[in-house]
């Protein structure tokens, strides 16, 4: 990785939270009527039905949905031999996500996706994003996060010029995160969004390297920190229980993060709730704690729905 790491020190990062909690102290007024992007949700989620998918996107008040397909269903190295198959949730594939962006155009659109070390992977990637869709995702395979198939599918994105959202999760997908620097290197014309555990874990400069969902204070200045100052190409998606941890686990440095990439954060629920409301939903749990944290609706807009706007072309 290369050197330009961006210098942080804990009296820039108590002083900037302090004003930020000040600010809600003073009870400002977070408005609820706004357009929400939703960059991260399923068909077929965990059995989940196309009904009842609709009714939690609504139940949310989301405006637009990206539905991300998953691979074929093969037993191979990247699928751990099939035990990951449907993104190891049974999500539906790219003619499930594509059929529901087709019947409801105003609700939903989709992305491409299938498993990358498949010889004919890339020619199913080009069918799809011939066909409209806007991003590759959810890449969620067992290769090293730098490997040959994952340039393959870069270079992809590079020339159908879409994002490529990837689920980090230590041991399991996408591994070896602090490799990713020489992707982001490799294609600076491409962008990338980060996902999921081993992403938001790595908020944190002194994280385990195994916890999933730390608790407690974070040590400002970690790899996803450093990834996001140093590479304009890289994004993060704020879905799924780790992201909600994230939030969480220490609200002071959450606000500070926040504001600190307000121009590279994306909301995304990645729920698979049926009703997109209430305790049980985490997609809902996401979205409000956002509103909470981010009273500015400058910021909370780009979060909520500009960043990714420009990010899909939408």
């Amino acid at each position: 990785m290369t050197s330009t790491r961006t210098h942080l020190t804990r009296r820039d990062f108590i002083a900037s939270s302090a004003l930020m909690l000040g600010t809600l102290a003073h009870g400002a007024t977070v408005a609820t009527a706004e357009e929400v992007i939703d960059i991260h949700q399923h068909t077929n989620y965990a059995g989940r039905t196309d009904e009842e998918l609709i009714r939690h996107q609504r139940g949310m008040g989301i405006t637009k949905t990206l539905l991300l397909p998953s691979g074929r269903l093969v037993k191979s190295r990247s699928t751990h031999f099939g035990r990951s198959n449907g993104l190891a949730a049974r999500c539906g594939g790219s003619e499930s996500v594509a059929a529901l962006a087709a019947e409801h155009p105003d609700e939903f659109i989709c992305g491409a996706n299938d498993v990358p070390d498949l010889p004919d992977s890339v020619q199913e990637l080009e069918k799809w994003l011939k066909r409209g869709a806007r991003i590759i995702a959810e890449q969620k395979f067992s290769l090293p996060s730098d490997s040959p198939d994952i340039r393959k599918f870069a270079e992809v994105a590079r020339d159908y010029q879409v994002p490529m959202l990837l689920h980090f999760q230590v041991g399991e997908y996408n591994l070896g995160f602090e490799n990713f620097w020489r992707i982001l290197e490799a294609f600076p014309t491409v962008n990338f969004i980060g996902h999921a555990q081993t992403w938001w874990s790595c908020v944190d400069e002194y994280w385990d390297g195994e916890s999933l969902y730390p608790k407690g204070s974070v040590v400002p200045g970690g790899l996803t920190d450093r990834y996001l100052s140093n590479y304009p190409n890289m994004y993060g998606d704020l879905s799924a229980g780790s992201g909600l941890n994230f939030l969480l686990r220490d609200e002071a440095h959450s606000q500070w993060f926040l504001q600190r990439h307000q121009d590279r954060l994306l909301f995304g629920s990645d729920c698979d709730d049926k009703d997109g409301g209430g305790p049980q939903c985490q997609g809902a749990q996401t979205l409000a704690t956002l509103r909470r944290l981010l009273p500015r609706p400058e910021v909370r807009r780009k979060i909520l729905s500009g960043n990714a706007r420009r990010l899909l072309k939408l």
